[in-house]
């Protein structure tokens, strides 16, 4: 007898937001159209910074997006928010880094060439010498500021930032002779004035009938005098000329403007300047100072990440064993230092070891001024057990998991061959615990080496160490390093601290492959 099947095919998967389903598709339809809303915002906000580039990529990510739901690919639609997210925080923050660190990003190269240009010549302007004051009033129009000027011919002009001064046939003169209104614009009071003081004190309004640079400019609203840059812009030549000494200033191509004599011009201009900042890296590196930092940087990477692992480790076999009682509570207490922030937590750490004031100096050491945070050698210490307390529950809470998984035959099976407490732990229990924990060591030693809260929020990267060349601090680590090179310091460098951060991050990228490599080995040695 011949056997029926049923060959009832499952129904085809429904496109994103198909009729059906109910309420569902409205709610994932709207739920994309914010997702575009806030993509083309942001496109928006790119484009009117001139940074095309984001512009493009953001395009390209919000058009990926809405053909991934859309078309209702299931696998697609739950890694679009991931790929995306390592995209916007990862991808485009190397990528800008990468790129940052080619040029002369820092104080006074921030702006583009034109800006710096028009900043030069405006920093070099001064009152034109014999000028005649010329009577002013200040006037509004569409919340644009203009000057109603009063040559000492007595006729009006009117002219603001944008429109040139230009006579003014319309105005309105007082018994003086002076120009005080002109129809079609508001006339300040005195109360306005002081309101838009910045406004008016800085307002250059052009003169073309007297000079091409020339501008008018009042510094009391009253009473106003021709200005003219003492240097000029040539464009066809790309210099710029000192009218009084005669001197040139051309394009250095580091981005600015400098003499013959070595004066440079400020503010310059942000400029590709090729591998400068890293062969700034390699010079400070072969002066012997950065191998200091990368020494202490990989031990304290290496002790906390070791010692973290130790304590949460003990901690985790402690409370599994099945005689310990209120062990969630105990649980609970042991990760309550991974539930406060970090930021917080170092800030009141430096407070507890301050030598004169702090807890324990006063209380548990009776008063004794130890300076754990003055002295290097203590400071050292200081920064790897507070990184422990910050590092610990991490590993307890990973070590329990681990544990628990380990099936208990396996550990009733080395007891009754005779192995003792210890010997179960250390020839059982602890290869099958790094086994499962090993890609997460590699990943904790990864993040100790770039441990930025312990040592910023704790010592601030000090005490000093005068012997340095780098002027790094005896707790420094790479990653304070380059914060102190971007930020601290007084005159701030982000495309050297850019070089820094590419080659920490070839560092850590070399380190990460090879102890997973590493760790892959272990994991078939086990198996």
């Amino acid at each position: 007898m011949e056997t029926v099947r049923d060959h009832t095919e499952s129904p085809a998967r429904q496109p994103f937001g198909s009729a059906g389903g109910g309420f569902g598709p409205f709610a994932k339809l709207g739920l994309l159209a914010l997702a575009n809303a806030f993509g083309v915002y942001t496109i928006v906000g790119f484009l009117s910074a001139d940074d095309t580039v984001p512009a493009v990529l953001s395009a390209v990510l919000l058009v990926a997006v809405d053909w991934i739901y859309l078309r209702g690919n299931a696998p697609s639609r739950f890694l679009a928010p991931i790929l995306v997210m390592f995209t916007v925080y990862q991808l485009f923050v190397l990528i800008y880094t990468f790129n940052v660190s080619f040029t002369n990003s820092g104080d006074g190269h921030i702006i583009d060439k034109s800006s710096a240009i028009e900043r030069i010549l405006r920093d070099a302007t001064r009152q034109l010498p014999g000028s005649d004051p010329y009577q002013v009033q200040v006037l509004d129009r569409n919340g644009e500021l203009f000057l109603l000027a009063t040559a000492p011919s007595g006729d009006a002009l009117v002219g603001s930032a944008a429109a040139p001064l230009s006579p003014a046939p319309g105005a309105v003169f007082d018994d003086r002779g002076k120009a005080t209104s002109l129809d079609g614009y508001e006339s300040l009071t005195l109360q306005d004035l002081l309101q838009r003081q910045e406004e008016v004190t800085t307002l250059a309004v052009p003169f073309p009938a007297l000079a091409d640079d020339a501008t008018l400019r009042t510094s009391d609203a009253r009473r106003a005098f021709v200005f003219r840059s003492s240097r000029v812009y040539d464009e066809a030549t790309d210099e710029i000329r000192d009218v009084d000494t005669g001197e040139v200033f051309i394009d250095n191509g580091k981005g600015n403007f400098a003499g013959r004599d070595g004066q440079v011009l400020r503010p310059g201009w942000r400029a590709n300047i090729g591998f400068d900042n890293f062969s700034q890296v390699i010079r400070t590196a072969a002066r012997g100072g950065l191998a200091s930092v990368l020494t202490w940087n990989l031990s304290f990477a290496l002790s906390s990440t070791v010692l973290s692992f130790a304590a949460g480790t003990f901690l985790a076999l402690v409370l599994n064993h099945p005689g310990m009682r209120s062990r969630r509570f105990y649980r609970t207490v042991m990760i309550l230092p991974y539930a406060f922030p970090f930021f917080l937590s170092g800030l009141i750490w430096s407070g507890l070891l301050n030598a004169r004031f702090g807890f324990i100096n006063q209380a548990l050491l009776g008063g004794a001024e130890i300076q754990w945070l003055g002295d290097p050698m203590l400071a050292r210490m200081s920064v790897i057990l507070v990184s422990v307390w910050f590092g610990y529950p991490y590993f307890f809470l990973v070590s329990t998991g681990a544990l628990q998984a380990i099936p208990s035959d396996v550990i009733e099976a080395a007891r009754a061959d005779g192995a003792t407490g210890w010997q179960t732990f250390w020839r059982v229990q602890f290869p099958l615990l790094l086994t499962a924990v090993s890609p997460l060591l590699v990943a904790g030693f990864v993040f100790s080496f770039n441990d930025f809260n312990s040592v910023f929020m704790l010592t601030g990267g000090g005490p000093p160490n005068l012997s340095s060349e780098i002027g790094a601090g005896a707790t420094d680590i790479l990653i304070t390093l380059v914060f102190q090179k971007a930020f601290t310091q007084a005159s701030a460098d982000y495309g050297l601290a850019s070089a820094f951060t590419v080659v920490l991050f070839l560092i850590v990228a070399v380190m990460a492959v090879v102890l997973f490599r590493r760790t892959r080995r272990f994991e078939e040695a086990y198996q």
